[in-house]
């Protein structure tokens, strides 16, 4: 079995994305945070490690991108998952018996209307989706249910009481799977994730920005994150994609001779999103 690093307990939502990406004889390695599962990732303790970047309601999520700053990690898959959330609780129980639902606290935002329906429940925070649900099942909870996926749900034996907690359809997140080496891969289909820095300039970003449209190279998406021990000064990560993987690549390397600094994240096929 490939082994793969996930921030989490089983169950959660970048369990399922590492089996859209690396299919389903995954073995899923338990971290406790980010931090842990680069580390693990670094020091071949597994060989990939998936993590979620951005989410379509709450947007970027900032330490992992930050994390995929590293000389010894490559981003080498994508996958989109379509986040349904559902109300697990421990067999036998009704929604009657609810008056504590637990979750992480991106969870619960995306189920306001459940909990408007429901005044008289309270929701707690908790570390993650899935591990509330297992610290429910496994008697270790001070609540009556928990929200997370049906693939934790079935993973730890509670039962689903309702399904499609989440208040808009349109919920997914992208998740990238990292290795500490790069693959191969064909000519199309292709993205290309970098992080650059431009000099305190006029029009230093926009020259930056007309190198990757010279080489019709569609920035997909573009995000400035602030460097660390370096004040005012900010880091761009951007996406990338073309016809083939050749304009990127070239568009990557005019880049160079106007920024200060490129630096590749990885190349990866483009996932389509899961419905």
């Amino acid at each position: 079995m490939t082994r793969v690093a996930i921030q989490g307990a089983s169950g959660a939502f970048s369990h399922a994305a590492a089996i859209k990406a690396l299919g389903s004889d995954v073995e899923i390695m338990e971290c406790r945070t980010s931090e842990a599962l680069f580390d693990a990732v670094s020091d071949g303790i597994a060989l990939y490690g998936v993590v979620p970047v951005e989410n379509t309601l709450a947007g970027s999520v900032q330490r992992n991108m930050d994390l995929l700053f590293q000389p010894d990690i490559h981003i080498v898959a994508e996958a989109r998952i379509r986040i349904r959330l559902c109300l697990a609780v421990r067999p036998g129980y009704s929604i009657s018996q609810i008056r504590r639902v637990a979750s992480h606290p991106v969870a619960l935002q995306q189920c306001q209307g459940f909990f408007s329906r429901n005044p008289l429940i309270e929701a707690v925070t908790a570390f993650d989706t899935a591990g509330s649900i297992k610290d429910l099942i496994a008697g270790d909870a001070d609540y009556d249910a928990a929200i997370g996926s049906e693939l934790a749900a079935s993973l730890y034996g509670a039962n689903v009481l309702e399904k499609n907690l989440e208040d808009h359809e349109q919920n997914f997140t992208r998740f990238l799977t990292i290795a500490r080496k790069p693959i191969d891969l064909p000519e199309e289909g292709v993205k290309t994730s970098i992080a650059f820095t431009v000099q305190h300039r006029p029009g230093a970003l926009h020259e930056a920005l007309l190198a990757i449209a010279a080489h019709d190279v569609d920035l997909t998406r573009i995000e400035s994150r602030p460097i660390v021990g370096q004040p005012w000064e900010y880091r761009l990560y951007a996406d990338l994609r073309a016809h083939s993987t050749t304009n990127q690549s070239a568009a990557v390397e005019a880049l160079e001779a106007v920024t200060s600094e490129v630096h590749l994240l990885g190349q990866y096929l483009e996932a389509s999103e899961s419905v």
